[in-house]
């Protein structure tokens, strides 16, 4: 069909609605975004009125469309139409337009339910980025016909020139509209109160109540929680704006400074709207002997901080949190969390953990799943119970017990089938077996509920108190009004806080010895053995062995299985399988997989074994005062075919973490600082030998063929031996004594360290009495030039 144009000539573009004209046609169409946000669309009224955002012609506020009806402007009619779409309980969208062929300017205009037509697939474009899981949305449209068509006048007014009322669908009740799409809107006054609301460190929830406290009611806000949420962070995005600058020149003096500072941006570091990662050298390196567990804490995502950055953290031998880096986060879709893992697991040397614990969160789970398909993902079981106090709030002010029997269901149930029970008995006496929050978080239970997460390392001590660990890294140092230029400077007192917290452990493990309360060898092997936190939850499991009682219950030739019952309290019990040919045991509590410490039940009978030491597949280095000996970044074995500044790297790293075990304990006494500077001398003299002997950077092929060859021996060497210096001719014995010799240095260093420390706080507490005397004498003084 054609429309006739009106007044126009033969200027106008004939418009075939099929698309089978010879004409070029401009269609302009709007995109069929649920999810979207409209702010503020405010159009020009001639003859009528403006009411909010909406447009309202002069008189009879209940009137339809009509062919013939003329307006302004092109902006007034979508207003009135978009109004009595409003009253009537439909969305509206621009279909088309069609434009005129002289000067290119709109002649005619289409608006429609937002229910027209039907969806069109897009095609899938060339590149494959690999395997991505998306959301399916729902299906909108349903081929509504209902139509407003406008023309323009020569006389520059818009006229009707054909309406559809008719819809093929159910019409949206006057208290659901506000949540169609083309009715929703954030007008100018909703936003100085939620930018007023915000800068005070209110959430999305609190403000919406004010909102609808202030309109007078939800349909009468105009716009959604979403649109909320959407508004809050846009504004700050506004709000960091170019401060992100200040932490792009802060990243950039790092890495100048020490080569082994990683960051990497999302995008074009120009464009500052972007994610950042970073993560320092301490961090990198603390992540290779503590790696195993990750936690990405979300907590200042939320709308209550100004700063939206999220740490990866971890837990080291201490049982104390461990930086693994930070991010910067913008831009929250889930390819921006696919991005950010990714860059972080490159910056970690493309070692996955085998845990890792993140907010309950929709879009972080799917970026988890294709990021470390083979890492075991955890919901914060915390965050979910600070959840529950917004979700559940209506249940926990009638139901004062509710929330004291869903901790109890949560973290006290010993099996599946335990909490399968009293999780259904829970919702059943509360009838809310139709609760959709409640629905949720049972669908995802094998991922936070701690019954089904024994099995996984997770470095836990406790499954029902919160450990230091899982709070924040930055705790006590970011709050609602901390700005990202004061960021900077306090990310670096965390960190020194932190390194001087560690420093404070290592002293006290080494430089003092715990009180043991057994007689028992296993307690003074786990005493010199573990740090002393992780000592003191071990000393803690033994001594409670005292009141258990472990009974044979079965024996299959190697594999005897074990009933161990506190005294009693035989009713609860657990079982406890001993492999003695190759001392393998298993707890049916499955402390040891959770945190890495044997528990009560399992060390119950190793009492009644005789089995007084521990074996040493139960003592995880990661516990231990040794947990950082060792180079821990071994190259993988198919590195070989990596390229050599790849390889350059990896020697980068492992002569660094060699080198940073000198300088912490060489700066401890002058002694220890001589012995420390005298091997770096040494090992520069090698060095320099190897050098000038023409030693160069090789790939890592080439060094293999190097060490493979026969190495040529000097024509006037009557010994045979391979001129590679004196150190190739050394036998093992010599090594060994000079090994021994050193240790001996170093103990003796140690006993004259622990003496000048005794004669150092001799003098200080000297010095505080001679300084108390001095007050005395002072207020002494005063006192006698008053009277």
């Amino acid at each position: 069909m054609e429309f006739e144009p009106l007044g126009m000539g033969n200027d106008v573009i004939e418009f075939d609605m099929m698309g089978l004209g010879d004409d070029t046609v401009d269609i302009d169409h709007q995109l069929d975004d649920e999810d979207g946000l409209l702010i503020e669309n405010s159009y020009g009224s001639g003859g009528g009125r403006a009411v909010g955002e909406l447009y309202l012609p002069e008189g009879d506020t209940n009137l339809e469309p009509y062919e013939g009806m003329e307006f302004e402007s092109e902006e007034a009619a979508k207003a009135f139409y978009n109004s009595y779409a409003r009253r009537v309980g439909f969305g509206t969208r621009v279909s088309m337009s069609r434009r005129s062929r002289r000067d290119g300017a709109i002649i005619q205009r289409s608006f429609v339910c937002a229910k027209e037509g039907f969806r069109v697939e897009k095609e899938k474009s060339g590149r494959d980025d690999g395997p991505r899981i998306k959301r399916p949305r729902a299906e909108t449209r349903v081929g509504c016909k209902a139509t407003l068509v406008i023309k323009i006048q020569d006389s520059g007014r818009w006229v009707v020139s054909g309406f559809v009322k008719e819809h093929n669908h159910e019409l949206v009740p006057p208290d659901k509209v506000h949540c169609l799409r083309s009715h929703r809107h954030v007008s100018g006054s909703a936003k100085s109160l939620i930018d007023t609301l915000q800068g005070a460190g209110i959430g999305p929830s609190g403000i919406m109540s004010a909102l609808i406290k202030e309109y007078g009611g939800i349909t009468n806000i105009g716009f959604t929680e979403r649109d909320c949420r959407n508004y809050m962070k846009s504004s700050r995005q506004r709000t960091l704006g170019g401060d992100t600058q200040i932490l792009l020149d802060y990243l950039r003096q790092k890495q100048s400074e020490n080569p082994a500072f990683f960051y990497a941006v999302q995008g074009d570091e120009e464009r500052f709207m972007s994610n950042i990662f970073w993560a320092d050298a301490k961090a990198r390196a603390n992540y290779t002997y503590f790696g195993d567990t990750v936690t990405f804490d979300t907590t200042y995502r939320s709308n209550r901080y100004r700063l939206p950055f999220a740490p990866f953290t971890g837990v080291n031998h201490h049982g104390q949190p461990v930086l693994f880096g930070c991010a910067l986060l913008i831009n929250e879709s889930e390819a921006s969390f696919v991005w950010l893992f990714r860059t972080w697991l490159e910056a970690m040397s493309n070692r996955p953990p085998v845990s890792i614990t993140t907010d309950h969160d929709r879009v972080i789970r799917l970026a988890v799943t294709e990021i470390f398909p083979g890492t075991r993902h955890r919901f914060c079981k915390w965050h979910i119970f600070k959840e529950s106090q917004e979700k559940l709030s209506r249940v926990l002010s009638e139901h004062l017990n509710f929330e004291a029997e869903l901790h109890k269901c949560v973290n006290l149930s010993e099996s599946t089938e335990e909490f399968e029970s009293c999780w259904l008995s829970l919702i059943d006496r509360y009838d809310l077996r139709e609760h959709e929050w409640l629905q949720t978080i049972y669908t995802d239970r094998l991922q936070w509920v701690p019954v089904y997460l024994r099995d996984t390392f997770f470095a836990e001590m406790s499954i029902t108190q919160r450990s230091d660990s899982m709070n924040s890294y930055f705790d006590g140092y970011v709050n609602a009004s901390t700005t990202l230029q004061l960021f900077v400077k306090q990310y670096e007192k965390a960190l020194e806080s932190r390194y001087e917290k560690e420093v404070k452990a290592d002293y006290d493990t080494l430089n003092s010895a715990p009180m043991l309360k057994t007689p028992s060898p296993m307690e003074k092997q786990a005493a010199t053995g573990y740090t002393r936190k992780l000592f003191m939850k071990f000393q803690e499991e033994l001594v409670e062995t005292l009141t258990f009682l472990a009974t044979k219950v079965e024996d299959e030739e190697a594999l005897t299985t074990y009933r161990v019952a506190k005294f009693e309290e035989n009713h609860k019990a657990y079982f406890v399988k001993l492999d003695s040919s190759q001392m393998k045991v298993t707890c049916s509590c499955q402390m040891f997989e959770f945190s890495g410490l044997l528990c009560r039940h399992v060390l119950s009978v190793f009492r009644v074994t005789n089995v007084l030491t521990l074996p040493s597949r139960y003592i995880l280095k990661r516990w231990t005062r040794n947990a950082k000996s060792g180079v821990m970044l071994e190259e993988h074995p198919n590195d070989s075919m990596s390229s050599s500044k790849e390889s350059q790297t990896a020697r980068y790293n492992n002569l660094r973490h060699e080198a940073l075990k000198f300088v912490d304990e060489g700066v401890n006494t002058v002694e220890i600082y001589d012995v420390a500077m005298g091997a770096l001398r040494e090992a520069a003299i090698k060095v320099a030998v190897e050098k000038s002997k023409g030693g160069r950077m090789t790939n890592v092929n080439e060094t293999s063929r190097k060490s493979h060859a026969s190495p040529r021996t000097h024509a006037n060497d009557t010994t045979g031996l391979p001129q590679w210096g004196s150190e190739a001719s050394q036998s093992e014995d010599e090594q060994e004594r000079k090994i021994q010799k050193l240790t001996r240095q170093l103990e003796h260093a140690q006993r004259k360290c622990e003496v000048y420390r005794a004669n150092l706080l001799a003098v200080l507490k000297d010095i505080e009495h001679q300084k108390l005397q001095l007050t005395v004498k002072v207020q002494s003084i005063k006192l006698g030039m008053k009277d």
